[in-house]
């Protein structure tokens, strides 16, 4: 395993592991490693600090307890807890957000919250015939790292 210091296209600085560095450049090739604040597919390494883990003597040096890609702008936080008020108030419904969404819409099936993905198509169908949605500014965590 290794750890990458990593930054989107858009600033966000953030950490993730990979299996090795060929896995790495796999996923960035196939723009399948993505920000978790802004969902940016616009992924490079950044400069990082090697992890030392023990030092001579047989001691392990204290490390801060950290999440690994904790806010650093009053933004990042902002989407931080919208993320986590959808997760709690919405059922997750992935690739069959627009088929839910219509559904729900038309009266086929009770309305409740819900969240997912749809492809830009879809999305612009559903705006035109007036059912309401909106875009996130985050991933679902299973397509973020």
């Amino acid at each position: 395993m290794i750890r990458y210091a990593l930054a989107c296209g858009g600033g966000h600085e953030f950490e993730s592991w990979f299996q090795s560095a060929a896995s790495y450049d796999t996923l960035v090739a196939a723009r399948q490693l993505s920000c978790p604040s802004c969902g940016d597919t616009d992924i490079a390494k950044s400069l990082m600090a090697p992890g030392v883990s023990q030092l001579r003597g047989g001691t392990v040096p204290d490390q801060e307890e950290r999440p690994l890609s904790k806010p650093r702008t009053d933004g990042e936080a902002a989407v931080a807890e919208l993320r986590k008020a959808v997760e709690l108030n919405s059922d997750y419904v992935g690739l069959r957000f627009a088929a839910e969404a219509r559904a729900m819409h038309e009266g086929e099936i009770p309305m409740r919250a819900i969240y997912g993905e749809a492809r830009i198509e879809e999305a612009k169908k559903l705006m035109e015939d007036g059912v309401p949605v909106a875009p996130l500014p985050f991933r679902p965590r299973s397509r973020a790292n």
